[in-house]
């Protein structure tokens, strides 16, 4: 017999009810003590805006502390965030197993997701509790405090969605399995929590969960609400995040838009900690933390590559490396909000068409060349900040960055669409690696760069009828520095599969890794843009 959808939700609810009832609670360890080890952030005078860091050891009974876990939903709207929450999620699920067997009380709060377990008994703990007085009314939202705390040192007005592009909607779903409810625990999204505290005398609150710069700062159940009700407030500083956009103001890779968040938190609301202190572990640290961060400077309207390269930056991605699309302001081409994200650059990308620079921005790319990073250009990187000696005041160029960083010498472009070839002794390069050279084709016209520096490696030459051949790719080594550079990069040549791979295995080749299996992760070509 089949039943109706709706009645099966009902029994499998009923039977989750029924699990959850029977669930065996783990052997609580009567007045455990928590040995901890937290950090804030001490100002050096009144007033001064200097800050130290201060750590401190101490303890909290453990039936006296109670674990609120934030916002930790199965499916965030924002792809990367529920990416985040899935790398967290195991080892909180560690924390609040090792917390629980000491006696501490486990409060989940997946905000907008409570019909999920509107039957359960961890619900009905949480909503049983008698309400008290407050020492400050309670607030279903406690926004930015401007009496006690400075803005955020993010700029998160656009959502904080950090994804390329930006995704969109509205998802509020149950918590992630991965972290377990058990006999015992309570559920709430409101000012129970707290009233569930003072019930039980529970004068501690350790926070986790996401994200800092919004929900565990504001939700009734978090850090403001607990510190203005006299609460002891502790965040667990490994096991949370932030809604932040890193092409928005600081300008600064996400996982440190978190730790500014974190230092915000440290000076103005509460202490933090890891979870090493339950756990034994090192702190938990996102896997882009540990991947080589990759800047796209992109500034030209000729070839398109504002369409075209954050399509192709997806390759990288998919194969473990962090992207961050720095474009010229659309009110100011000479201008490139959020260059300072090249200070944490592993390597620059370059595809930029005469732009002379603030000066303080032209200081940020030549401190990067000077410690000898790597640098990729296509097209017309080799005349990126060459503008014949003509720039507003206070703006600069760099004419001499073709020959300097590239070993190039620019000077012109003419005919059709080129013919390539490899050059002599070129086709055992890394680059070359499961790239078919016979399928790329100079879509646009043959630059004339003769003659190259004498460190330099051709890799592909050129050729239109009645002209000289040209080096249209080549490889440029300066001391450490590993520079790339190819004259390609027209709309067209981003929709033939062989040349994005060629720029993949650029890319690897300069950051001196091994390039990776054109069978992992797939390519992604222009192509898009027309389907």
């Amino acid at each position: 017999m089949r039943y109706p959808i709706r009645i099966v939700s009902r029994i499998l609810l009923i039977f989750q009810v029924c699990v959850w009832a029977n669930d065996s609670t783990d052997q609580v360890s009567a007045g455990e003590l928590l040995n901890l080890t937290a950090r804030h952030r001490s100002e050096t005078e009144p007033d001064s805006g200097e800050f130290n860091v201060v750590t401190k050891d101490f303890q909290w009974e453990a039936e006296k502390t109670a674990i609120v876990v934030c916002d930790m939903w199965s499916q965030h709207w924002c792809k990367g965030a529920t990416r985040r929450v899935v790398e967290m999620a195991p080892r909180m699920n560690e924390v609040v197993s090792a917390a629980r067997q000491k006696g501490v009380l486990i409060i989940h709060c997946p905000s907008g997701g409570m019909d999920h377990y509107k039957n359960t008994p961890m619900r009905k703990l949480a909503a049983q509790a008698p309400k008290v007085e407050a020492q400050i009314e309670l607030q279903d939202w406690c926004y930015l405090d401007r009496q006690r705390e400075a803005p955020l040192p993010i700029d998160d007005s656009d959502g904080g969605c950090d994804c390329h592009p930006k995704c969109e909607g509205v998802v509020l779903r149950p918590q992630i399995d991965a972290i377990e409810i058990k006999k015992g625990d309570a559920i709430t999204d409101s000012a129970e929590a707290f009233y569930l505290m003072k019930q039980r005398g529970i004068d501690n609150v350790i926070v986790m969960g996401v994200h800092t710069n919004m929900c565990v700062l504001g939700r009734p159940f978090s850090i403001r609400q607990m510190v203005y009700q006299g609460q002891n407030v502790l965040l667990v500083r490994d096991l949370t995040d932030t809604m932040y956009n890193s092409r928005m103001k600081p300008f600064v890779p996400h996982v440190r838009g978190t730790d500014l968040v974190i230092g915000h938190i440290e000076k103005y609301w509460c202490s933090t900690i890891t979870s090493t202190v339950f756990t034994d572990k090192p702190p938990l640290q996102f896997s882009e933390a540990e991947k080589p961060h990759i800047v796209f400077m992109i500034g030209e309207q000729e070839y398109k590559t504002k369409d075209t390269l954050p399509i192709f930056s997806k390759n990288l991605e998919s194969r473990g490396l962090r992207c961050t699309i720095i474009h010229a302001d659309p009110e100011d081409g000479n201008s490139f909000p959020g260059l300072k994200s090249m200070k944490t650059a592993d390597l620059l990308f370059l595809s930029v068409r005469r732009r002379s620079l603030p000066e303080e921005q032209l200081a940020l790319v030549r401190q990067y060349v000077a410690l000898g990073k790597p640098v990729v250009g296509i097209r017309t990187a080799s005349h990126a900040f060459h503008t014949r000696g003509e720039h507003p005041a206070g703006h600069a160029e760099w004419q001499q960055f073709d020959a300097e960083v590239f070993g190039g010498n620019y000077h012109g472009h003419n005919g059709p669409k080129t013919k390539l070839r490899l050059a002599e002794g070129a086709g055992e390069h890394t680059i070359f690696e499961q790239v078919s050279i016979d399928s790329v084709v100079g879509n646009g016209s043959l630059y004339k760069v003769s003659l190259l520096a004498k460190n330099v490696q051709a890799l592909m030459i050129g050729e239109i009828p009645q002209a000289a051949a040209e080096p249209v790719a080549w490889t440029h080594q300066d001391g450490d520095a590993k520079n790339f550079y190819t004259s390609l990069g027209h709309p067209d040549d981003f929709l033939i599969g062989d040349f994005n791979r060629l720029l993949v295995n650029a890319v690897f080749w300069a950051l001196d890794r091994p390039v990776p299996d054109v069978r992992v992760g797939g390519l992604r070509t222009a192509g898009e843009l027309v389907q």
